[in-house]
């Protein structure tokens, strides 16, 4: 068995789910109203034959079950009534011990609403998120199907067990004393639990005291709980281990609150209905040392009736058990270890409030009133959150005007309407929108009006002004024109108090969106949802969080609103040194602080001033009582500036010890007199400027110290100054924290130590890149958000879709996820309490472009949005009262999803394509602001690299002629378009052709200062003019194959024709040869220097093989332009143009060359084939992941011979 503390049930464990409906009888259902007699409320029960219906005029159904007896209730299913288009959709559940008082069931986030279902059969289970108790239940239903004539329907179960209840009744003057066995309480670990009600702001629940400083105290104070706990003090020490903890808000409502504490060692867990504050007590001691006795529900002694900071509690407790002891059965039993100072009554006698809840936006409650009266009093309690509103409406009698009460700025508004007049309005109160119960008492008369609240007597509002008062008949709470949102209760009308229930049966008065019985109100704003101390503000149904002076921003002040570093600030444009406030963490808990940045060009500087900087004269200190000196760091906390560091790439941190006979570190193998304490709080025995752990000083790396013996200046001890200084500059070891000093003692004896600023450049998250070259993923410990998250990282890709991260719990109903939908669409997806929901940002430019982009995200109880680089945020907006849970219980996942999660969103109908594992580069990952080390994940067996590398930086196969390489990170491919080549490598030579003509203008080439121009040929026969270029003047550009196999190159430009002969060979030999000329100004490829620099302007017409142009020829050029060119000719670009490619490979319907003879593609290529595989990401073929992967096979080309010239092409 186990015990359930706090509520105190004995039960088996797993064992409190009873069905608790499906046994009752029908005398246990009761309802507002029923449709007809087969749809009443005793039909209500889960996979019964029928159900509840209420009749279509109740303007406020309910269905009400009496338990029995109380149950501890854990969790409600619905459904709607059998066959049938009957359901709600939406429902409040109210919960008592009596029915006619109610408490709400409020979920997290404030929201009172629970979701219901979708047909009639289905079963819709909402299990409560803490477990109360109750004896009666009351549904509201708030919404429900109205298609093909639906109506409201229900059928229900409640789960939980048996409750057992031990109950006492406090006045203020009673007390429960528990005396200690032994006199004497001694414990590491402790559980306590105890349930209360109360209509008192302040009281004590719990106290006991140690003679050694211990403390245990459980008080309420203005309706919240406050436990104050010290497990001992120490004035001599200087030890204060008293520990204060917060917890709840509006406890006075008279609705019972369940608390436990427990207690192991120093670490404390206090929780109070839903809500758990957890901390560690201040101090060293472990136990709790409580003397003598335990005090419950208040100190009554001899000479002191109560504690002198609070009063006595007024109300009820119930099951209050200290670690398994049941005081209030102890006391009921008179047990000798209890002491009760005077009777106790143990029952509990609950006042009758009758409070009523305006909620909805056209709230109003009317009543009647006594006519023509000369005197009006109206007294009323309310409670509220809003600044606005409207309390009270009258309209006097025989037209004489009407009055108004109205909250305004927290402040009551009286306005007198009169006929003809000027309005009258005062007010009065101050801050009355403070959620807690507030009096207004108002008597009026003739020329008189009084105006008290919170019964403060001796200050009320007094209106002498003319008017007269003539009582109406009818008085209106609340009201459509100016909504009010709260409680009411104790309505007093002309001194009579109005019982609500008896004018609305006797239909006296009228309501409208009115919650009887109970007083809805909840605080939005405890425990405060704004982070970083910001500023929390609530209205009726929601909260702003002010986030001025904390130095954060957003909807919940979670966002930084400063960079991470100086290096941060210099990427962003930053360039001039200065003052600049950073935030290592960003959205973590660590504050921004103030730093001075020294700029550079290539890096950024961080410089962090303390108090040791001007030096530190130590005399007087021993190795036994060293003298230790605290570095404090101007305007960060130790964690701050530790934070700091350990994300920069480099730190250093001048130290320097200055000594006039006082020993240092002493020998390598002695104890050092003096050290220095850095991160993590480990001494370090080395000093500036030497490696670390080595204990040396920088003099015995240099060889320089003072005495060679010895490895440092000062351990030779010499009636002289010397000094040992130097650099610290391993980062994990920075910033020095203290520095300790061991040998002043003697005579003549001292000292001084000196510690430079902390300085550090760079940021490790910024750069911390991996590459992923395989479809797989890496691993994080588990994202624990709480209700904000924030996600940020760069990404590089070609992926069209992919999977960045995601986090989820076993069955995906909790989960973040951040992916690439298509090109332009990037999703965050997300399930955290309301169904899969998502925020998608339409980017106007492709987003796989390989260029880096940087990706935001944010969820909180407000909104999620996300963004990538400069473009505006895509924000999806919650309803109010929303609650975020992110309670993930899977590792992060990065990169892929395994085949476990795939199945799973298979299983819920998610299409396979969107969850692509992702192919790229992903750098400075961080999530709530805490960097996640990527290239710590670095495993190339599995695909994982450090940097942004991918397959084109060792290419098994490279690019060939020129191609350029596009980074596919599993694969690669070639980019050809600039090239005379095609296939996968660029390795297929351009198509053969017996004549090529350009003479299209979209080809003419002007004003070009670099001139390239390549080409390949295979031949046995001579002479041939392998290439020729023309102009619109008379200048051209030839290559040559001479009679004896010899390549010459002869252009003209201008006046001169010059001639250089590339190759003596013979190149006419039947293989395969290789030309490439380079011109750029007066230089070209082939190191010949030109003699002018002219340009070649105009180009007209290419011509391959033989020149067909009439005018007039350069005679060398006709001398060798027939018979023509026999033989294979490829891979031709003239600058970026390629005209066998754009004859054989068109890209438009007429490409711009023409032919003389028979044209073909064929075999006979400059170069051999390059027969590499195909890539799984191109390849048509390819079918999944870990199949098999086809080869691509080489395209064969037919051979053709022409009859005055052959041209052939080889792919």
């Amino acid at each position: 068995v186990i015990l359930y503390l706090g509520l105190f049930l004995i039960v088996t464990a797993g064992e409190c789910v009873d069905p608790l409906v499906s046994g009752l009888y029908a005398s246990s259902f009761l309802a507002s109203s029923r449709y007809n007699f087969l749809y009443s409320a005793n039909f209500a029960k889960l996979y019964g034959s029928s159900g509840w219906s209420p009749s279509l005029r109740d303007r406020q159904p309910w269905l009400q079950i009496n338990l029995g007896r109380k149950y501890r209730l854990l969790a409600i299913a619905t459904q709607g009534t059998f066959n049938s288009y009957d359901w709600i959709t939406k429902y409040t559940v109210l919960y008592g011990d009596r029915p006619d008082s109610w408490t709400p069931y409020i979920m997290k986030g404030g929201n009172s609403t629970l979701p219901g279902n979708w047909n009639y059969y289905q079963v819709k289970r909402n299990v409560f998120h803490y477990a109360f108790t109750a004896k009666h239940i009351r549904l509201l239903p708030l919404a429900w199907n109205t298609e093909n004539g639906g109506k409201i329907g229900v059928r229900l179960e409640l789960f939980g067990c048996p409750y057992d209840s031990h109950v006492l009744q406090y006045n203020g003057d009673d007390s429960v004393v528990y005396m200690y066995p032994g006199k004497r309480y001694r414990t590491l670990h402790d559980h306590i639990a105890i349930n209360f009600k109360t209509l008192e702001q302040d009281g004590l629940l719990l106290h006991s005291e140690g003679i050694q400083g211990d403390l245990l105290t459980l008080e309420l104070k203005k309706g919240r709980l406050y436990l104050h706990i010290s497990l001992g003090s120490s004035i001599i020490h200087r030890v204060n281990g008293r520990t204060t903890l917060t917890a709840g808000s509006l406890l006075d409502n008279l609705h019972w609150h369940y608390v436990t504490i427990k207690r192991y060692g120093r670490q404390v867990n206090f929780t109070v209905d839903s809500q758990t504050v957890t901390t560690n007590c201040n101090g060293e001691f472990t136990h709790l040392d409580l003397d003598t006795q335990l005090y419950v529900g208040g100190v009554i002694e001899k000479n002191m009736p109560h504690l002198a900071t609070t009063p006595n509690f007024r109300g009820c407790l119930e099951n209050v058990f200290i670690n398994d002891i049941n005081i209030i059965d102890k006391a009921k039993r008179e047990d000798p270890d209890i002491r009760i100072p005077r009777k106790l009554h143990f029952f509990c006698r609950d006042i009758l409030l009758k409070p009523m809840t305006f909620a909805g936006p056209n709230n109003f409650l009317q009543v009647p009133g006594f006519f023509r009266r000369p005197r009006m009093f109206v007294k009323f309690k309310f409670r509220s959150w809003d600044y606005t509103g409207l309390l009270m409406f009258t309209r006097f009698a025989d037209d004489l005007g009407a009055l108004e009460l109205g909250l305004s700025e927290g402040q009551v508004n009286v306005t007198i309407f009169q006929p003809g007049k000027k309005n009258l309005q005062f007010a009065a109160g101050y801050r009355l929108n403070d959620g807690y119960w507030h009096t207004v008492d108002l008597a009026a008369r003739d020329n008189l009006l009084t105006l008290t609240i919170d019964e403060e007597e001796g200050s009320p509002l007094k209106i002498t002004n003319p008017f007269t008062i003539r009582t109406g008949d009818r008085y209106f709470f609340g009201g459509v024109l100016n909504n009010f949102h709260g409680c009411m209760q104790h309505i007093f009308i002309d001194n009579e108090q109005l019982d609500i229930d008896i004018i609305l049966q006797r239909q006296w008065g009228r309501y409208a969106e009115l919650l009887l019985g109970t007083c809805g109100i909840t605080d939005r704003c405890t425990p405060n949802p704004c982070e970083h101390e910001g500023r929390c503000i609530q209205s009726w149904d929601d909260f702003i969080c002010l986030c001025e002076n904390t130095g954060y921003k957003g909807e919940v002040c979670h966002m930084s609103v400063y960079k991470e570093s100086c290096e941060a600030y210099r990427l962003s444009g930053k360039y001039w040194s200065g003052n600049y406030t950073i935030d290592p963490d960003l959205s973590g808990p660590l504050k921004p602080f103030e730093v001075y940045c020294k700029m550079k060009s290539y890096k950024a500087w961080t410089v962090i001033m303390h108090d040791r900087a001007d030096g530190t004269k130590v005399t007087g200190s021993s190795i036994d009582r060293p003298y230790i000196g605290d570095v404090n760091y101007w305007n960060a906390s130790w964690d701050e500036v530790t934070a700091l560091a350990n994300t920069s790439v480099y730190c250093e941190q001048w130290i320097d010890y200055t000594c006039y006979k006082s020993r240092l570190l002493n020998t390598p193998s002695g104890r050092p007199f003096g050290y220095w304490i850095g991160r993590n709080n480990e001494s370090h025995y080395y000093w500036g400027g030497t490696f670390r752990e080595v204990q040396k000083c920088g003099c015995a790396i240099n060889q320089t110290c003072t005495d060679p013996k010895f490895q440092c200046n000062c351990d030779a001890d010499y009636r002289q100054w010397y000094s040992d200084k130097g650099y610290l500059d391993f980062r994990d070891h920075l910033p020095v924290r203290r520095v300790v000093v061991g040998d002043t003692n003697r005579t003549g004896s001292e000292a001084q130590f000196t510690v430079g600023p902390l300085r550090c450049h760079g940021d490790r998250n910024i750069w911390n890149t991996i590459s992923f070259t395989k479809p797989t993923y890496i691993t994080f410990p588990t994202f624990r958000p709480g209700s904000s998250a924030d996600i940020s990282f760069h990404f590089k890709t070609y992926r069209d879709h992919c999977v960045f991260l995601e986090n989820s719990d076993d069955h995906l109903r909790n989960f973040i996820r951040i992916e690439l939908n298509t090109t332009h669409h990037l999703a965050f997806v997300f399930m955290v309490g309301d169904g899969i929901l998502n925020v998608t940002l339409r980017s106007p430019v492709p987003l796989n472009d390989n260029e880096w982009h940087f990706v935001q995200a944010e969820i909180n109880v407000k909104l999620a949005r996300i963004k990538v680089d400069y473009q505006p945020w895509a924000v999806r907006r919650f309803p109010g009262q929303t609650f975020v849970t992110m309670k993930f219980s899977h590792p992060l996942l990065v990169g892929r999803l395994p085949k476990m999660n795939l199945e799973l969103w298979n299983g819920i109908g998610s299409a396979n394509r969107t969850l692509r594992p992702f192919l790229g580069c992903l750098r400075g990952l961080r999530m709530n602001g805490v960097p996640l080390d990527l290239e710590g994940k670095v495993n190339e067996e599995q695909g994982i690299r450090r940097n942004c590398t991918g397959q084109c930086l060792n290419a098994t196969i490279p690019c060939r002629n020129s191609g350029q390489c596009i980074e596919g990170y599993a694969s690669y491919t070639c980019d050809c378009n600039n090239t005379a080549f095609d296939g996968f490598y660029c390795h297929k030579g351009e198509l053969r052709h017996v004549f090529i003509n350009q003479t299209k203008p979209e080809l003419i080439i002007k004003h070009h200062v670099q001139t390239f121009f390549e080409l390949s040929f295979s031949t046995v026969h001579t002479p041939a003019v392998l290439l020729y270029i023309s102009s619109f003047v008379q200048d051209y550009i030839a290559i040559i194959l001479k009679t004896d196999g010899s390549v010459d190159l002869r252009y003209k430009l201008g006046l001169i024709t010059h001639k250089y002969q590339l190759t003596h060979r013979n190149l006419a030999d039947g293989y395969p040869h290789y030309v490439n000329i380079t011109r750029h100004n007066r230089t070209i490829k082939t190191q010949i220097t030109l003699v002018e620099d002219a340009r070649f302007d105009s180009p007209k017409s290419m011509f391959l093989g033989r020149v067909m142009e009439v005018g007039d020829i350069d005679y060398e050029i006709q001398r060798h332009n027939a018979p023509g060119f026999i033989g294979c000719i490829s891979g031709v670009r003239y600058n970026v143009y390629a005209p066998l490619k754009a004859f054989f490979r068109p890209n438009e319907t007429e490409p711009p060359v023409t032919t003389q003879g028979y044209v073909s593609e064929s075999i006979c290529g400059a170069f051999p084939p390059v027969l590499g595989y195909v890539p799984w990401e191109v390849d048509p073929w390819f079918t999944g992941i870990g199949e098999n992967i086809l080869d691509v096979c080489p395209i064969v080309y037919q051979y053709i011979d022409g009859e005055n010239t052959i041209y052939s092409i080889s792919v």
